[in-house]
């Protein structure tokens, strides 16, 4: 009884993010910028000579209408189902707007794959955006925008966006987990690092503030104890789980304090943590059949021992079945629930 109830919620609410998709609702914010990292990066990396942060290559993208464009999954990632049930369309990478003069009219997405919080996260990857940097290619937009708008009030406009936020996750997998490149862990215990995240998240957050945006879905880190990497005997590696969500209680806080001392901003929380622990847990409920392997994380494809999807390896079948692309990334029909999860969560634009 209790799949089946699951089932029909889960049809109704993907049933009316297609009606969104689909235009059927009225555009709610002028444009939408996003930050974060690979869960919702569409292509920042991908002109950088040393990253190694980048799927701009098959099987990456194959599932998506433009191929391979550095989305970290096989199709759509989280931002794109976001965008479109706001009603805009998909939003061009800063690095295409610069390297192809796409538009920026409707919004632009800064996010870069390895980035964290701190400047030195994801530094062997080689070459990655972090937050600070991502927020310094917004004044460039903004600037770029006073003289593209002929006119108009660029403080209404901006006030009117939507920025999107989802960042932390890399700060833990890819500075304070690897001891042996990245001294934190020895500077800090856990409580005092997750302070530092926090104390520079506020003050990035109001950074973007003050350039004019007053519209934010602040979306915390994801569990990354479920990833098939990390992932033990169909559980969420819960040691790695409580670790970040210690920095993720402080975000909430840090956005209540926001809404309390900035009235004319709005500020949302979106839980995606929990969510997406109840969609792997739920999986089947949920549709997936798969969700401790990867349909595209192994060398042979068989398997999610390896945190990345090679170039021109063979991947699943039946992708629509699988909760990971690869060995941390969701796949496009998971990204798809987890947009509408988040949608469920929270009220900010509905």
């Amino acid at each position: 009884m209790m799949m089946k109830v699951a089932y029909l919620w889960i049809s109704i609410i993907v049933a009316s993010l297609a009606l969104e998709a689909n235009g059927d609702i009225a555009t709610k914010y002028t444009a939408m910028y996003v930050f974060g990292d690979s869960l919702t990066d569409a292509g920042n990396n991908k002109y950088f000579i040393d990253s190694t942060a980048k799927a701009d290559f098959l099987p990456y993208g194959m599932d998506f209408s433009g191929g391979p464009t550095g989305r970290v999954c096989n199709g759509k990632i989280l931002v794109d189902f976001i965008a479109e049930m706001v009603g805009l369309p998909l939003l061009p990478s800063y690095a295409d707007v610069v390297a192809k003069g796409e538009s920026i009219l409707f919004g632009v997405n800064y996010a870069s794959a390895g980035a964290g919080i701190l400047r030195e996260t994801g530094y062997r990857f080689g070459r990655v955006i972090p937050f600070e940097e991502q927020i310094n290619n917004l004044r460039k937009t903004v600037a770029q925008l006073k003289g593209q708008l002929h006119g108009k009030d660029v403080s209404e406009y901006l006030a009117n966006a939507l920025v999107f936020v989802d960042m932390g996750a890399n700060d833990y997998l890819n500075n304070y987990f690897q001891a042996e490149y990245y001294p934190s862990s020895h500077i800090y215990n856990l409580e005092q690092f997750a302070d530092l995240l926090t104390n520079l998240y506020r003050k990035h957050i109001l950074e973007i503030q003050r350039l004019g945006l007053r519209k934010f879905l602040i979306v915390d880190a994801s569990p990354i104890g479920c990833g098939p990497i990390r992932s033990q005997n169909m559980k969420c590696n819960t040691t790695l789980n409580h670790m970040v969500a210690m920095f993720n209680t402080r975000l909430k806080s840090v956005v209540h304090d926001l809404k309390s001392n900035y009235p004319g901003s709005a500020f949302s929380y979106a839980p995606l943590f929990q969510v997406f622990i109840s969609l792997f847990d739920n999986a089947e409920a949920y549709g997936f059949k798969v969700k401790d392997s990867a349909c595209c994380g192994g060398r042979d494809g068989s398997n999610g021992t390896k945190p990345r999807c090679f170039k021109n390896t063979v991947p699943c079948r039946n992708r629509n079945e699988y909760l990971f692309w690869d060995g941390a990334h969701p796949t496009e029909a998971g990204n798809r629930i987890l947009a509408a999860l988040i949608n469920n969560t929270t009220s900010f634009y509905l």
